[in-house]
């Protein structure tokens, strides 16, 4: 008797294996873009931690919720820079100010 995961497994793979090539090559460029995409909004809005979301974005697929923390990474980087001066540090006498 088959559990209900591997009855899904089993379901679709059948559907996998009824698709043409050009459909599975859809498939496969599809389900990549949606994998590496907060590495492509990366590229837009934050470039200085791209390649960083880029490597994090391989183990990610197993999680949404770490796929989703990605995303939102990726989409506020340029919106946290906005605004931002450097802050010139200037030496202090007093210790104490």
């Amino acid at each position: 008797m088959m559990t209900d995961i591997e009855a899904l497994g089993q379901q679709f793979l059948q559907a996998l294996q009824s698709m043409g090539l050009l459909k599975g090559l859809l498939f496969a460029i599809f389900f990549l873009v949606v994998w590496f995409l907060p590495a492509l909004v990366a590229l837009v809005a934050n470039r200085r931690h791209a390649g960083k979301i880029l490597v994090a974005c391989i183990p990610a697929i197993a999680s949404w919720v770490a796929w989703f923390a990605l995303l939102a990474w990726a989409a506020t980087g340029r919106y946290q820079q906005r605004g931002r001066e450097p802050v010139a540090v200037e030496p202090h006498a007093d210790p104490d100010r």
